[in-house]
């Protein structure tokens, strides 16, 4: 029985990942151990590492200035991991907000600096991406949210400035092609388009760091985990295995040109459903609407139940949407074939009775 996997995150990986990782899990490498057994100073799982960092800087086509770790606490954590590093007392960060993530970074970031809030479209439920705003000069960076999972809305263009930008990506992450010298720092969980829960990547010029005056705390501070490839203590060995095959799986697969042009066509064939049929409406601004995250409702929202009821007898999961919008959520990540996307769209043509 094929199940059409919509869940926004933890996420639907691909199915030759999943067969390979399996296979690890009973014997890695010709070890005859697992790898959730082995040591993560092994040579073994080095070279996964060195694997997984190679394959990020060539995906996003990385020059020397840049570092790549692979650390824990979730993207979550580096609402204050950023703003710890890079921030210091009496200087401004500006902040785009954008929705529940951008709102709960600019509440980290508050604890160690100023922070200047550019633009906000909490006006509307954060259901667009605020536009023509200015980012102050001095600003020791902007921050933004790439992809907004809850209400399905994505940054297309980057804004005009010469600050420096950080970039939460954890949900559009290895996507689409992006100019990677336009970022200071990108960060993301790897649950939702990179791999399995567990590991957050940090992407970070190295000219970033070392600049604030505050004493950083060890674990705290992205320079200790640079110069410990990102094992200054025991790094998530299974998390970071799987990641390292779907970032293969995305390179063997056409890298980030295809999967931009897969994920724009599972997009416009469910948003021109969306679009075509009467029962339904989309959720987001037409221009700001995500390819990752597609959010809709019913006009009929007493209806929902039988919708959500329609969905699950085709064996397609995860299409309740989040409390913060109602209706549904169907997340397209590079790993959901179109043929997923075809049978939910038929779903909906049926609803329409």
């Amino acid at each position: 029985m094929k199940v059409h996997n919509f869940f926004a995150g933890p996420a639907i990986l691909p199915q030759p990942v999943i067969n390979q990782a399996a296979k690890a899990m009973i014997n890695f490498e010709g070890m005859n151990l697992s790898i959730l057994e082995i040591s993560h100073r092994s040579k073994q799982f080095e070279a996964v590492m060195n694997k997984a960092v190679s394959l990020v800087k060539e995906l996003l086509s990385l020059n020397d200035d840049y570092e790549v770790l692979f650390l824990t606490g979730g993207a979550s954590s580096q609402f204050y991991f950023t703003a710890m590093n890079l921030l210091d007392d009496g200087e401004t960060a500006s902040y785009l907000d954008t929705g529940t993530w951008s709102t709960k970074a600019i509440a980290e970031a508050k604890r160690f600096g100023n922070v200047e809030v550019v633009a906000s479209s909490k006006d509307k439920n954060f259901n667009y991406i605020p536009k023509n705003y200015s980012v102050p000069a001095n600003s020791k960076y902007l921050h933004l949210t790439s992809n907004n999972t809850i209400y399905g809305t994505q940054l297309h263009q980057l804004p005009a400035t010469e600050v420096p930008i950080v970039c939460d990506m954890s949900s559009d992450i290895f996507s689409r092609p992006i100019d990677s010298n336009k970022y200071g720092l990108i960060y993301c969980g790897a649950q939702k388009n990179m791999g399995p829960a567990g590991t957050t990547l940090v992407i970070v010029n190295k000219n970033m760091l070392g600049k604030v005056k505050r004493e950083i705390p060890t674990m705290l501070n992205y320079e200790t985990h640079i110069k410990k490839n990102s094992s200054f203590n025991t790094p998530p060995v299974y998390a970071i295995y799987v990641s390292m095959l779907t970032m293969q799986w995305v390179k063997d697969n056409g890298g980030l040109k295809a999967m931009a042009k897969r994920n724009q066509a599972k997009a416009d064939l469910l948003y021109g459903e969306i679009d075509r049929n009467p029962m339904f409406v989309g959720s987001a601004a037409k221009e700001d609407r995500s390819l990752m995250n597609v959010t809709f409702l019913l006009k009929d929202d007493s209806k929902n139940d039988a919708f959500l009821e329609a969905c699950a007898a085709a064996n397609c999961v995860g299409v309740k949407g989040h409390r913060s919008v109602g209706g549904f959520r169907a997340s397209i990540y590079n790993a959901m074939p179109i043929e997923s996307v075809e049978v939910l769209v038929e779903v909906m043509r049926k609803f329409e009775g």
